[in-house]
């Protein structure tokens, strides 16, 4: 039997709730992203983002107000651009250092990581959120901050996470084979690419019927056995 030395975790649905993201997250980004962009947009860093949005959109004419425009359509379609992603996650590290908010992590997260650590498995997250929303969320959790167990964070820089070539991106960063690393995600589609890239998988089916498939399911994380 192989041996599982590493945990990749996505987030949305596998260790946080979905409705944390799209009720909480996405609309507190929807509210302060208009002021953060016209009050930033002179700033090196984030007049290159706005480039991006202005590239990705294919209007490099659009002016701050046109660029606001594009970003909250984006939001509201839940589009996974990657300059969005990251001005999300500036704007979000205002509310979590304000304590606006806490980030929503399952109850049995936190032991899981825990228990993982314990078997010396390392643990990874990979999400379309950016790596600075990720380290946010984790550092501001519920449950205290979780980073001390996280080894590493994946977005959508490493590619698509429905691309099975963005798993093996991941497997050769972290370098370990493919076949060692577990994946898991609620999302069919996420686990076929990771399980064409030679990972091994299991779908986080928490709210969800459980459907036979290609997957094993788990109910939670105390059903994931390493």
């Amino acid at each position: 039997m192989i041996s599982i030395k590493a945990i990749l975790a996505d987030i949305e649905g596998t260790t946080s709730s979905i409705s944390f993201v799209h009720e909480e997250l996405f609309p507190y980004a929807a509210k302060q992203l208009p002021d953060f962009v016209r009050t930033h947009a002179g700033e090196p860093g984030i007049a290159a983002l706005l480039g991006d949005v202005r590239k990705e959109a294919g209007e490099p004419g659009a002016d701050p107000d046109r660029v606001v425009e594009i970003l909250l359509q984006w939001i509201a379609e839940d589009r996974k651009a990657t300059p969005l992603k990251t001005l999300q996650g500036l704007v979000w590290e205002h509310g979590y250092r304000s304590g606006d908010f806490l980030g929503h992590v399952y109850a049995d997260t936190a032991p899981a990581m825990q228990r993982w650590s314990d078997r010396g498995a390392r643990i990874y997250i990979y999400s379309s959120g950016s790596v600075k929303a990720q380290q946010l969320l984790f550092a501001h959790s519920d449950a205290g901050d979780l980073r001390l167990f996280i080894d590493g964070y994946f977005d959508t820089h490493v590619g698509n996470k429905r691309d099975p070539a963005s798993y093996r991106r991941i497997a050769e960063h972290i370098d370990l084979p493919a076949e060692q690393i577990l994946f898991l995600s609620d999302t069919a589609e996420e686990l076929d690419a990771a399980a064409d890239a030679g990972m091994r998988t299991m779908q986080l089916a928490r709210d969800e019927p459980v459907q036979s498939g290609r997957h094993p399911v788990a109910r939670d994380f105390d059903e994931v056995v390493i």
